[in-house]
């Protein structure tokens, strides 16, 4: 069967057409444009950010109740099947997918901001709170949102034999063709800017541990060079398919940061790591409802809920959609209960074990040095100046390195396949036409973004991408409540 050109394919046409329009009035109307996506997020997060954290809380016991439930037991697909990949390749692929770089970005700069500036009072010690609320941020709702989208998907393409997209979910209800094409049209836009967003957030800690290394600064040209080569073999990936690309990349992935993470807990004070993680993971799980709706003595106030929290989850419910397919793209043969307490659980358990290694480990560090003189306040720089406090600083340097690539990489293989499935009429396996289009169009659309930053130096390009995907993920947050109802109408128990 012929693969349908742009031309006769209304969701690739659209979908490109309106990126491109949006791409040229930013290129000639760039700081108007700026300060309307500015104002444009800051309202968002004002007026919807506690609706933001309702939603989170609701997703999480929701999904807990459907698990522990008889509808957990419906399996995504034949009945008494087997999963399609061990659960070592798919927590590898879900993880790499769903988080990836950000653990890294993130692995001290932010426990030892919370520990600077505790987000209220308590008569938790600063470095456990600090613990608790990056575990609160990167934790169980961030997976819940995913989570939820995996099952509704996963539920339509393995159990109703419906096609990958996201309008399969509610289209047993709402039958007007054109609404259904808007919503996968606008979670193609949305995916499209979460990609440019993470690779050009990935290229700029990249670009700034080689500055930090080499002690030097590298220009442009060094960052479309990290842009070309994620994108090149992301490519590639994607072009193998799941299982002879996605799945590798992502296995070697996770025995990366193993290797990474077992080397910092092995050369710190394991006591004081292990205290630290069941210490925060316990105060988590009793104080993880009052937090998860600022409510009491567990109110930041808005300014610290606005910069962080509503942030955080407008940013996941931003990666939701694609995250979520691609994971029910790969759950083919589990049980909803093994997806969803899956998803929940391990991915949840591994970060908070991840931020409890750095995090201590950097705590110790700024005691050992008797002040704090900001050292792990840059975002792209702190982990490397963390490998420098310990033996063999230039090889772990060098393997961060290749491991923000590599999560890049899988962010970018994930999300080219999922649009490639969504542009090819929802098939399982798409042409590898779609894959080819959608990696070099990924490309382009970086490379422009990272020109543009640069030709505008004034204009702080990459955060007001981060910052549109606050926009963008307000309509999803309030798809997510329709898409629940008409899928818990669908599913079928028989008694």
């Amino acid at each position: 069967m012929p693969v349908k050109t742009p031309f006769k394919n209304p969701l690739l046409l659209f979908s490109v057409g309106i990126i491109f329009l949006f791409t040229l009035v930013v290129f000639f109307a760039t700081e108007t444009s700026y300060s309307a996506i500015e104002q444009l997020s800051v309202w968002v997060r004002n007026y919807f950010g506690y609706f933001y954290l309702y939603l989170g809380l609701g997703c999480v016991l929701f999904l807990l109740g459907i698990a522990l439930s008889p509808i957990g037991r419906i399996r995504l697909g034949k009945v008494g099947s087997r999963p399609e990949h061990s659960l070592w390749a798919w927590t590898s692929m879900l993880y790499s997918a769903g988080m990836g770089a950000g653990i890294l970005l993130r692995a001290v700069q932010e426990p030892v901001f919370m520990q600077q500036h505790p987000p209220y009072a308590s008569d938790l010690a600063p470095e456990t709170l600090a613990l608790e609320f990056t575990f609160y941020q990167w934790g169980f709702t961030a997976w819940a949102f995913y989570g939820l989208f995996a099952m509704v998907v996963g539920y339509a393409l393995f159990v109703k034999k419906k096609k990958v997209l996201v309008s399969s979910t509610i289209d047993t209800t709402i039958t007007n063709k054109l609404a259904r094409k808007g919503i996968d049209i606008m979670t193609i836009i949305t995916t499209v800017f979460g990609l440019i967003a993470a690779i050009g957030l990935g290229t700029a800690q990249i670009n700034g541990g080689l500055n930090h290394l080499f002690e030097q600064q590298f220009g442009l040209g060094m960052t479309l060079l990290l842009a070309t080569l994620i994108s090149g073999i992301a490519f590639y990936s994607a072009w193998q398919g799941v299982n002879k690309g996605i799945k590798i990349i992502s296995k070697f992935n996770i025995i990366i940061t193993l290797i990474i993470l077992s080397f910092v807990f092995l050369t710190s004070d394991i006591i004081a790591i292990l205290v630290s993680f069941l210490n925060a993971t316990y105060h988590y799980i009793i104080d993880f409802i009052p937090l998860s709706v600022a409510w009491g003595d567990y109110d930041p106030g808005m300014e610290f809920l606005t910069d962080w929290t509503f942030y955080y989850w407008a940013f996941w419910l931003a990666w939701a959609p694609f995250t979520g397919i691609f994971i029910a793209r790969i759950s083919k043969g589990r049980t909803l209960r093994q997806l969803l307490l899956g998803v929940l659980l391990i991915p949840s358990l591994g970060t908070f074990f991840w931020f409890s290694v750095f995090g201590t480990s950097a705590f110790q560090l700024i005691e050992s040095w008797g002040s704090y003189q900001g050292e792990f306040s840059d975002v792209f720089s702190s982990i490397f100046v963390f490998f420098e406090q310990y033996p063999l600083a230039a090889v772990w340097n060098a393997v961060t390195i290749l491991l923000l690539i590599s999560f890049l990489v899988t962010s970018v293989d994930s999300a080219v396949f999922v649009l490639s499935m969504f542009t090819d009429n929802g098939k399982k396996e798409p042409n590898k036409k779609h894959r080819l289009l959608w990696s070099v169009f990924i490309l382009l659309a970086t490379m422009a973004l990272l020109v543009l930053g640069n030709v505008k130096p004034d204009i702080d390009v990459l955060t007001a991408v981060q910052k549109l995907l606050v926009i963008t993920s307000l309509p999803f947050a309030l798809f997510m409540m329709v898409m629940t109802l008409i899928f818990l109408q669908s599913v079928r128990i028989k008694s």
